[in-house]
């Protein structure tokens, strides 16, 4: 009984572990593609695979959200002074807002959410979205980004979106580095190590 009790146990401890490693070597692979192509908040074209200088921290969001996003977008806004300090925001790491919501979210609508937390629209944080004119192969661009990270989102029918609560920090080839949660637990400084140990 006692050999069988520790083959079980032996058993899930491998389970579990063997788990582990898929999640992790999953989000070690992870990447967005080159050819997901969306619009800027200057309704200008932006390609991922245009632009491999750059480590980016990438949030999902979108404009209408009560709670977690303005959050994240907040304490990311407090981040980008740290990086600003250390002289490498924009120059050697760049911020990536991408909307979930493309058909409110317009170009205006993201110009609108930035100027809102005084952002200034100096390139090095873009904020992207699609065609509201053309919603399918907006959602598809969006969701060929979100993916690669597991991040998901849904309407429910009500307007408010029920999605996963992580940002994402990628390198300059857009293959995943590390993943931070959104909200108040956004750890700016945890998030700025990460950063500077990457592009250092």
């Amino acid at each position: 009984m006692k050999k069988i009790i520790i083959i079980c146990v032996a058993a899930i401890a491998l389970g579990i572990a063997g788990g582990i490693s898929f999640f992790i070597v999953r989000d070690a692979l992870a990447q967005i593609p080159e050819d997901v192509e969306l619009k800027t908040q200057k309704n200008e074209v932006y390609r991922f695979g245009d632009d491999y200088t750059k480590v980016k921290l990438i949030e999902f969001v979108y404009t209408h959200c009560p709670d977690i996003c303005p959050t994240t977008t907040q304490k990311m806004v407090a981040l980008k002074e740290d990086l600003k300090k250390n002289g490498v925001f924009g120059k050697d790491v760049e911020f990536i807002t991408i909307t979930i919501d493309p058909y409110r979210d317009t170009p205006e609508v993201m110009r609108n959410y930035m100027g809102m937390f005084g952002i200034e629209d100096d390139g090095g944080w873009i904020f992207l979205t699609g065609d509201k004119d053309n919603l399918k192969i907006s959602h598809e661009q969006i969701r060929k980004a979100a993916e690669p990270f597991q991040f998901q989102y849904k309407d429910p029918g009500n307007g408010f979106f029920i999605h996963s609560t992580f940002t994402y920090l990628v390198d300059e080839n857009n293959r995943f580095i590390d993943k931070f949660p959104m909200g108040k637990d956004f750890d700016q400084k945890a998030v700025l190590k990460a950063i500077m140990k990457e592009i250092d």
